[in-house]
């Protein structure tokens, strides 16, 4: 029996744990995603149906779909639809009675009370109460996964969150323009210092010694500074296959915001 349909406005990483988690209790998921997503952690984001049709993360199958009978058909097998739909424009078609903007671009692109019953936010730029009904904090930390209600999320701090007492060491940036070349992919245990990708003729090599945990698709256009992937120092190559304890804790959020304003709402 499901439950109401949840429209989620990307799937990437984290936004892949919000997916998951509300899928298995219940609701009716519909993906919505850009022509070309460039997630990192491609080996558990849903964006990745894009470009493979099918993808499968815990147990749980999501797969793309152009049409709305796909869409049906796809919850009739128990998988989560994905649609390239860059706009939104089946948030109008659908009417679901919940909006998630899992976009995570530090800022609102649009989104605001009056496309769903339930419209929540993950991460800054968003204010709960005024564009958006519940935001979710998504920075790590004390306060990751907190349901706010009236407010707004911790301001962006531009640094990465600490794993294993490395922050920005961690993250791996494009060390040009072009198109890049992946020598070592997802799941890699690399060695600090070694070469792992190259963009026309330019090194980029890792900072610490790990698993590489996110690596953007080989073959990407790519633009210098851009962050391209990660490296997770505590070598555990099995979560790089795996929902992060991040992307759980906000999916957690999700579910206890939907479940909390659905309550308020019959009061």
């Amino acid at each position: 029996m499901y439950r109401e349909i949840v429209i989620v406005r990307s799937g990437g990483d984290v936004a892949s744990g919000t997916i998951k988690r509300l899928h298995e209790a219940g609701f009716k998921v519909i993906v919505l995603e850009i022509e070309n997503p460039t997630a990192i952690r491609r080996t558990v984001s849903y964006s990745q149906c894009v470009f493979d049709g099918t993808v499968t993360i815990e147990g749980t199958t999501a797969r793309l779909c152009r049409t709305l009978e796909e869409v049906d058909d796809a919850h009739f097998k128990g998988e989560i639809p994905v649609v390239i739909d860059p706009k939104g424009e089946m948030i109008d078609i659908i009417q679901p009675q919940v909006l998630i903007d899992a976009i995570l671009a530090k800022k609102n692109l649009g989104t605001d009370k009056s496309m769903a019953d339930i419209v929540i936010a993950l991460g800054p730029g968003f204010e709960a109460g005024v564009d958006v009904d519940a935001v979710i904090e998504t920075n790590r930390g004390h306060n990751l996964g907190r349901v706010i209600y009236e407010g707004k999320p911790q301001a962006n701090t531009g640094a990465p969150g600490n794993i294993g007492g490395y922050t920005v060491e961690r993250v791996i940036y494009s060390s040009g323009n072009g198109e890049i070349k992946v020598f070592c992919d997802i799941g890699s245990l690399v060695e600090k210092d070694e070469v792992i990708a190259e963009v026309e003729g330019k090194e980029i090599r890792s900072k610490i010694k790990g698993v590489i945990r996110g690596m953007i698709a080989d073959k990407t256009h790519v633009f210098k500074g851009m962050k391209i992937g990660d490296v997770d120092p505590r070598n555990e190559v099995k979560n790089c296959y795996g929902i992060s304890d991040k992307a759980r804790a906000v999916g957690g959020g999700v579910l206890e915001a939907i479940l909390h304003l659905q309550m308020k709402d019959k009061e």
